[in-house]
């Protein structure tokens, strides 16, 4: 379980940054923050995924176009 935690806050330290958040934001603020942040997490993903898929798609036309040049070179050879 520790090796999927990115800190290892627990106790009096996890205290400390939920005041601090607190502080800095209020208690009326933190559910607006928590929305941006997840659109903000959305929207990398959403990127992400758009460029693997672009890149997939690279891969296999990459692919498509040197089995096109073999048959072609078989083909006149």
């Amino acid at each position: 379980m520790e090796s999927l935690l990115l800190f290892n806050f627990w106790g009096p330290e996890m205290f400390v940054i939920i005041f601090a958040i607190l502080l800095l934001f209020g208690g009326k603020k933190i559910p607006e923050l928590m929305r941006g942040i997840g659109k903000g997490i959305r929207e990398f993903n959403t990127a992400r995924s758009t460029i693997e898929q672009e890149m997939k798609d690279g891969m296999r036309e990459s692919e498509r176009k040197k089995i096109e040049d073999n048959k072609e070179q078989a083909a006149e050879g």
